[in-house]
């Protein structure tokens, strides 16, 4: 049976053992707490609860304070990490390059210095996972020296989801080799 050969009235299972984690660095261009980056902190709130009510959101990264500022790490105790999950990156990019976000976005040379590598990463991870600083510090890692490839990659240069959940190789729920959902 080839792919073109599945009827279209045959009930498919949904994807969703795999979504996409993602990992975005930026250096602040002074203390969170200065005139500098006031704009930005109020802004804070505001996003991430866009965030938390777009469609094919799954997961933030965040302490008791709401937000993932105080969370350090990639050997820059500067550093300011972002970290999500997302049900696709159709749904990622939607919230990112859109809306509100997207403003905001426009404003990010006010309140960062220019990054020299790359500071987003993609990544498949199984359906519940959520990632740790570790896995996006060796997801960016990987991506600064090797490139896009399916273990991390960019918006400009995505992977599709793998046939097998990553880490287990388990078939994926809907990837059957035949009638792709």
């Amino acid at each position: 049976m080839r792919e073109t050969d599945c009827p279209s009235s045959v009930p498919r299972p949904s994807v969703g053992a795999v979504q996409l984690a993602q990992v975005n660095i930026a250096l602040p261009i002074a203390p969170l707490s200065t005139p500098e980056l006031a704009g930005f902190v109020a802004e804070l709130e505001p996003v991430n609860a866009l965030a938390d009510a777009a469609p094919g959101f799954v997961w933030r990264m965040q302490t008791e304070d709401g937000d993932a500022t105080a969370v350090r790490g990639f050997d820059d105790d500067r550093l300011i990490v972002n970290m999500s999950v997302w049900t696709s990156v159709e749904a990622l990019a939607a919230f990112v390059y859109s809306g509100h976000h997207r403003e905001v976005m426009a404003r990010r040379r006010e309140w960062f210095a220019r990054m020299r590598e790359a500071f987003q990463a993609l990544w498949w991870v199984p359906d519940g996972t959520r990632p740790t600083v570790t896995d996006a510090e060796v997801r960016l890692d990987h991506l600064r020296r090797q490139g896009p490839t399916p273990h991390a990659f960019t918006f400009a240069r995505p992977f599709p989801a793998p046939d097998t959940v990553p880490g287990t190789g388990a078939p994926r729920v809907g990837a059957d080799r035949f009638c792709r959902a």
